[in-house]
């Protein structure tokens, strides 16, 4: 590839992106944002879709699909792979999706 500006400028920001990441606190806080990322996804969705109740069993789907998509990426690779940074911020998104999944199904049945 050549070696121009707008190559370099995006190597640059890789580089610094990935010596950012590599303390382990923020590591584990980007993770953590991630989870709770997730966490408001899965509420906002579950609640947005109820509103109209014409839209429950698409949101339903939905969800499924990036749950499994989620568990797809993160069990299809071997123990070294899945200490990436994001294949690990995917799966923690996939946690907190479906823990608000499994409150939102608790405040229903109350």
């Amino acid at each position: 590839m050549q070696n121009t500006r707008l190559n370099t400028l995006s190597n640059v920001i890789a580089n610094r992106l990935r010596l950012w990441l590599f303390n382990p606190w923020r590591r584990v806080a980007v993770i953590l944002i991630s989870f709770l990322s997730g966490f408001f996804l899965g509420s906002a969705i579950s609640s947005t879709a109820g509103q109209t109740a014409q839209w429950d069993v698409v949101a339903a789907a939905i969800l499924v699909v990036m749950t499994e998509i989620a568990s797809r990426i993160f069990y299809n690779r071997g123990i070294i792979a899945r200490q990436a940074f994001w294949v690990q911020s995917v799966n923690s998104l996939k946690i907190g999706l479906t823990y608000s999944m499994f409150l939102e199904a608790f405040k229903l049945g109350s």
